[in-house]
């Protein structure tokens, strides 16, 4: 004998592994966050968004402190480098981003009564953006933006300011405003 469900109680059903399938994604997500780099001069894992002319854009590597020397270098050899005295401003910015991909996507769209809003809550990552405005040997303004797990920013900031980089003051860049 099959026993029928009222379509009330399979609404419910699917609402509770809506909520199930929820909580498990933001326990994932919450597993992923990053947390502050407690060794700064450490090379640190980064991506290079643009700036540095012999570096792709959206290059992934490592970004570290050597001698006076803020260097990134990607996992073939390319590196590019600038010195830390040459650093005229560092800026700091924080980027939310969706993530999982085509996948996830599609699992939002399949998600039954509009669940996918819900999923789309829990399925963002923080990052850091440091921005690095340097002069370059001839006197010519460069800048190069990196994209860092987040906490690792400031970290990276304040290990660059302890070296000898300058810093424009928030007060200092609005008042020319």
């Amino acid at each position: 004998m099959v026993e029928k469900i009222a379509p009330f109680e399979q609404r419910r059903q699917a609402s509770a592994c809506l909520l199930l399938l929820s909580l498990g994604a933001a326990c994932l997500m919450a597993q992923n966050q990053g947390g502050a780099a407690s060794n700064p001069t450490a090379a640190t894992r980064v991506t290079h968004v643009l700036g540095f002319e012999s570096i792709a854009n959206n290059a992934n590597g490592k970004l570290s402190i050597q001698e006076h020397t803020l260097r990134f270098q990607k996992s073939d050899g390319a590196t590019g480098q600038v010195s830390v005295a040459s650093i005229q401003d560092l800026t700091l910015g924080v980027q939310d981003k969706q993530v999982g991909g085509a996948a996830m996507a599609v699992g939002r769209a399949a998600t039954p009564y509009g669940g996918g809003r819900l999923i789309s809550l829990f399925s963002h990552k923080k990052y850091d953006t440091l921005t690095v405005e340097y002069l370059d040997p001839n006197g010519g303004f460069h800048g190069a933006i990196f994209q860092l797990d987040k906490g690792q920013g400031q970290v990276l900031k304040d290990e660059l300011v302890s070296e000898g980089a300058h810093v424009t003051a928030p007060e200092a860049k609005n008042a020319g405003k």
